[in-house]
């Protein structure tokens, strides 16, 4: 068989096997999914905006106009990209739950400008709040050299600060893309980081691999969180009962997770202050103050 024939008849058995799987492939010739190296692109103009002179183009040598205008050219750009984006994330949410729907939805596109309208307004406080992040990041880290250092290089604040983004887009309503961004900064650095999950501020991840926080979670100001630390559900036979319910923990105000710590349940709460010590298992309450260890 000639390198063509084969070419040819593997692309026919293909869009034979599209035809089948009528639920996942329905998109095809249809409507347009959100693209992956488009949020991606998208994030990387956000954290120019987060951190100006960190990422994008140089800033510390522009006057206060040249600053501003770029500043502008940049938020322009995040705006237009992320509304295309949010529009085919409510589009696709739209046509999966209707399949007869049309193509066109000139209410998801009037959403999307709202929702990347509010977004923008936005971003001042969420910068406030992953400074204060970045702060956490320097003072609890004896490793840090400095801002510059944690900024550049920390992965657990790369995680959070695309959670925070994340988070906010899937408050205002946005569908499909705050899970693409968060799992991108879960590829990236192996923090998993739903964006559902209510995150207070001055957040500290060290090291970072393997965390997993759950979309119901709900993690209180000054926390500090090591690597493999699981904020997880309870297994249960029919999980479509428990959707839309708490299914994760509460970790209240200075709470410390050491490393390989798994803390699981809706109604588990880690009381202010506590420390929860590594690789310890954890399904019920702890009092505010107190110290959970292996040994007890």
């Amino acid at each position: 068989m000639s390198a063509k024939d084969l070419t040819d008849r593997v692309a026919r058995e293909l869009i034979a096997n599209y035809d089948d799987a009528s639920r996942t492939m329905k998109h095809v010739s249809a409507y347009e999914l959100p693209s992956r190296s488009a949020v991606e692109g998208i994030l990387q103009v956000y954290r120019s905006l987060i951190f100006p002179g960190y990422y994008g183009d140089p800033v510390a040598r522009k006057t206060p106009t040249e600053l501003r205008d770029e500043l502008r050219l940049r938020i322009d750009l995040l705006r237009n990209n992320l509304r295309s984006q949010i529009y085919k994330g409510l589009n696709h949410k739209r046509q999966f739950e209707a399949p007869s729907a049309t193509e066109d939805c000139p209410d998801c596109a009037e959403m999307s400008e709202i929702i990347a309208d509010k977004f923008v307004a936005h971003l001042p406080e969420l910068r406030k709040k992953i400074e204060l992040d970045v702060q956490a990041h320097a003072v609890s880290d004896p490793a840090a050299s400095g801002v510059d250092e944690v900024i550049f290089c920390y992965p657990g604040l790369y995680a959070i600060a695309v959670y925070r983004f994340a988070n906010a887009l899937r408050f205002f309503g946005a569908r499909i893309i705050p899970r693409v961004m968060t799992e991108i900064a879960h590829e990236k650095t192996g923090i998993d980081i739903h964006p559902g999950a209510t995150i207070g501020e001055s957040f500290f991840i060290d090291h970072g691999t393997g965390i997993v926080i759950g979309e119901t979670a709900q993690i209180g100001n000054h926390v500090r969180m090591y690597q493999g630390v699981t904020l997880g559900a309870l297994s249960v036979h029919d999980s479509s009962a428990l959707r839309g319910t708490r299914r994760h923990p509460q970790l209240m105000d200075n709470v410390v997770v050491y490393a390989g710590a798994t803390i699981l349940g809706g109604e588990t709460v880690v009381g202010e202050g506590a420390v929860i010590g590594g690789n310890t298992w954890v399904t019920k309450s702890v009092p505010a103050g107190s110290r959970v260890t292996l040994n007890g």
